[in-house]
């Protein structure tokens, strides 16, 4: 591994960044505006409009009494000179990262369970996942090779030792996962697809098995090969991956209990700088490569990788799971590299919570803060299981974003899907995420600018029913909120 280059420089980035705030890296009149605010919650930002908007909120509610059910629009209004201890400010002109939009994973599970259902149930939800005038979820995983969410425990090529890669072939995935990805893509012609091992072939490994274990350095050229070979084989069946991440938690052997591999930040970093980013180059290989793959607390490492120059030239992009950490550590690494990009790329219900199905806020408050924190995308786990969990080789009971009973042919909606529908109907491809503001306690806030102008609040209610003033410029709005609700609002 390189020497870090300006150790002094990244200490100041990341001290800056223990502020938490969102805006830290974008412009000062951001970060200005935030302070302000937080000192002084009744000041008028200078930015603030005087016109009215040009339309009254539509606005979407989930609680325990509908799910993202449309509720009366709700008129805006001159500010007062009293501002709610409850409320929201907006400030639109203070923009920062773009969306790429919001999914969940193609796991060998999910695709064979949502192959169970009948034809015809099978097409109308797939319509109503993925179709645009629909919940439109447009970034969408895939596993390159066994996952713990899977049948059976496979990769492309296992076996003896095969270094030249003459036994390659993703015949595995021919009978239902390939065939979901086409029909997803044809409802959805702007899916991106992005992919992830979890472990590579067990034969380029010290333990010599996909489950647990590390990487073999000798393998290292191979395993290059392996990725390039996947590429090309899922493109030339009408499934292009617009970019792979090298490893599914890269520091984590799962204790052998299911595919699983732990890579050094030395081996990591040989890997991408000789090896896989070369190979990309010299084969014009569009595809981009995603970095760590895991938790937030491994911020520091993901810094350090991306202080080297010649690493960053073939991955700049990072992609983030919560299960151990805090979402603020996202903006330690943007405040160290604010070009690069920052993507959520994991989160997993467990299928026998009793509130499997109603943890909504807890999910919309997971997505808010990735976003806050510079996230592009946000994706769960699986798109579906059975419900018992399964086709599951591994030891955790992991559930879907949907239960789909293969026998009743019933489809359970969680928590996590609501929360989804609430992001991912009303914010576009391309939308900016802009400045919000509160003081309010148990309340997550989001807001966005659509292509076009369309703006997009999303008001997360960890507490009790309340209502919620959202101040805009000179203007407000009074939003009812439900106990243990989400409302997403849209106005021009």
């Amino acid at each position: 591994m390189k020497q870090m280059k300006n150790p002094g420089s990244r200490r100041a980035f990341i001290k800056a960044s223990a502020l938490g705030l969102g805006v830290i890296g974008s412009a000062p009149s951001a970060l200005a505006s935030a302070t302000a605010y937080l000192s002084d919650p009744f000041i008028t930002a200078p930015d603030a409009e005087t016109k009215p908007p040009a339309s009254d909120i539509a606005v979407w509610f989930t609680n325990q009494k509908q799910r993202f059910a449309a509720g009366p629009p709700i008129p805006w209004q001159p500010a007062s000179a009293t501002v709610s201890n409850d409320s929201v400010r907006v400030i639109e002109a203070n923009k920062f990262q773009d969306i790429l939009g919001f999914g969940g994973c193609f796991s060998d599970a999910a695709c064979y369970v949502i192959d169970q259902l009948h034809a015809p149930a099978r097409e109308q939800l797939l319509h109503e996942m993925f179709h645009p005038s629909a919940m439109g979820l447009s970034v969408n995983r895939t596993c390159i090779g066994a996952a713990d969410s899977a049948a059976m425990l496979y990769s492309y090529d296992e076996g003896e030792p095969d270094p030249e890669l003459k036994r390659f072939s993703i015949e595995h995935d021919r009978e239902y996962i390939l065939p979901l990805l086409r029909q997803v893509r044809e409802i959805n012609p702007d899916t991106f697809y992005f992919s992830s091992p979890w472990s590579p072939p067990g034969w380029m490994k010290w333990n010599k098995s996909m489950l647990g274990g590390s990487m073999s350095r000798q393998y290292l050229s191979s395993y290059a090969q392996y990725f390039l070979k996947f590429l090309q084989a899922y493109a030339a069946e009408g499934v292009p991956i617009q970019a792979i991440t090298t490893q599914n938690e890269i520091d984590t052997d799962q204790h052998g209990q299911m595919p699983a591999c732990t890579w050094s930040q030395e081996c990591d970093m040989e890997f991408i700088i000789d090896h896989l980013g070369p190979l990309f180059e010299k084969t014009n290989t569009s595809t981009k490569i995603w970095i760590l793959d895991h938790n937030f607390v491994y911020w520091g490492r993901v810094i350090s990788e991306l202080d080297d120059p010649d690493f960053r030239r073939y991955a700049n992009s990072v992609a983030w799971h919560a299960y151990t950490g805090d979402p603020s550590m996202i903006s330690k690494v943007h405040a160290a590299h604010p070009d690069a990009e920052m993507y959520y790329t994991e989160g997993s219900t467990d299928y026998n919570d009793p509130h499997y199905q109603d943890d909504w806020t807890k999910w919309s408050k997971t997505y808010t803060d990735v976003l806050n924190n510079w996230c592009r995308a946000a994706v769960a786990w699986n798109m579906a299981t059975d419900e018992h969990g399964k086709p599951n080789i591994g030891p955790y009971p992991c559930g879907g974003i949907l239960i789909i009973n293969p026998h009743t042919q019933e489809v359970i909606r969680s928590g996590q899907y609501w929360a989804l529908a609430h992001f991912s109907r009303t914010i576009r491809r391309g939308a900016r995420r802009f400045e919000s503001q509160s003081q309010a306690p148990n309340l997550g806030h989001v807001a966005f600018v659509n292509p076009g102008g369309q703006k997009v609040l999303i008001l997360t209610n960890l507490g009790a029913a309340r209502s919620v003033q959202v101040n805009h410029g000179l203007n407000l709005a009074t939003v009812p909120l439900e106990e243990n609700s989400i409302a997403t609002l849209v106005w021009k």
